[in-house]
């Protein structure tokens, strides 16, 4: 990331890359929103979503429905204070991990996968959605002890 430079105030200046991530990172947790809100709503065939698919998301019991609504919120949310350049962005971003935590461990320990959503494709979707949730809360931690969040 390289160092960050301060201004004649001694307060860390926005570095080019916040913007880039912050702006990216909100788009796509977006969409994890609105999935969200597709499935709360019961709007899952505007999604293109099969009647299968339909009822395995609709059979979510309401503590796992509370996890995946900490993690899709908390990285939404997260994604802003980032921009924002505020400090609790981390706690957002860490918060969306303990959701992730719940949400995965609903769907590989408790849940009936339809086998037409066993693919190796679900499994990268999953495996990206760790990584880019890690990777948000790791960097907005390095800006945070920057000094950039506020």
């Amino acid at each position: 990331m390289g160092g960050i430079i301060m201004s004649e105030l001694g307060q860390a200046k926005t570095p080019w890359h916040l913007w880039v991530i912050g702006v990216i990172a909100t788009i796509w947790n977006a969409g994890g929103v609105a999935s969200y809100l597709a499935t709360e709503t019961g709007n899952l065939e505007a999604m293109g979503m099969t009647a299968e698919q339909i009822a395995y998301f609709s059979s979510f019991p309401a503590w796992a429905v509370a996890f995946w609504a900490l993690g899709v919120w908390g990285c939404f949310l997260g994604s802003i204070a980032l921009l924002l350049r505020r400090k609790f962005a981390v706690w957002l971003y860490g918060i969306s991990i303990v959701g992730l935590l719940g949400t995965t461990y609903y769907e590989r320990a408790v849940a009936d996968i339809p086998e037409s959503m066993q693919t190796h494709g679900q499994l990268w979707f999953a495996v990206a959605i760790w990584v880019i949730t890690i990777s948000l809360f790791v960097y907005a931690s390095r800006m945070a002890r920057a000094g950039v969040l506020r």
